[in-house]
């Protein structure tokens, strides 16, 4: 469906997802979260990342003064004690803690709303359109749709078909900044 004002097309996007990776999704938040959280820290996201016999977990923690080598490992530490006790990996698996970035990674419909107005990358779980890699500026969140403007199209992507978006780096001005 798309709505037509004088330019931009809006485009929906539905798919469903695996109850699976969901459930992994959830066990692992209810165990990284309060442990992040208990040490000062905000849980920002994390990555799961299944590669044959080798696993990666990928936590993202953040604070308002800003992350250290130090917070990283203060949090590894907590984090693999707790994996150790609940095991919820199976097999090898690397941990990895750090802070965002500046090409930080979105996973809530709140992060989407805070960096409203900034150019994204999206990667969607299965293509839309015959592509599944969009690159453009992050409109806002309506409800659970992440709203993206394309190359004069505007997009609607519920949050659950987004494998991965990322806030694209730039170096200067924010794009928020240039406009006031």
């Amino acid at each position: 469906m798309s709505r037509q004002q004088n330019g931009p097309q809006a485009h929906f996007f539905m798919v469903e997802t695996s109850l699976s990776v969901g459930t992994r999704q959830g066990k692992l938040l209810q165990l990284l979260e309060p442990v992040v959280t208990a040490l000062g820290y905000d849980l920002w996201g994390f990555e799961y990342l299944s590669s044959g016999r080798h696993s990666t977990l990928r936590v993202y923690i953040e604070r308002p003064e800003g992350i250290l080598v130090e917070d990283c490992e203060r949090v590894s530490r907590q984090i693999s004690s707790v994996m150790d006790v609940e095991d919820p990996i199976q097999g090898e698996y690397t941990l990895e803690v750090s802070s965002p970035g500046m090409d930080r990674p979105l996973y809530t419909a709140d992060q989407y709303a805070r960096f409203a107005g900034e150019e994204i990358n999206v990667r969607l779980k299965v293509p839309y359109e015959g592509r599944r890699k969009y690159k453009g500026r992050l409109v806002g969140v309506e409800g659970d749709e992440v709203v993206m403007a394309v190359e004069n199209h505007e997009y609607l992507f519920p949050i659950d078909t987004i494998d991965k978006a990322n806030v694209v780096p730039h170096f200067g001005p924010t794009t928020k900044e240039a406009e006031e």
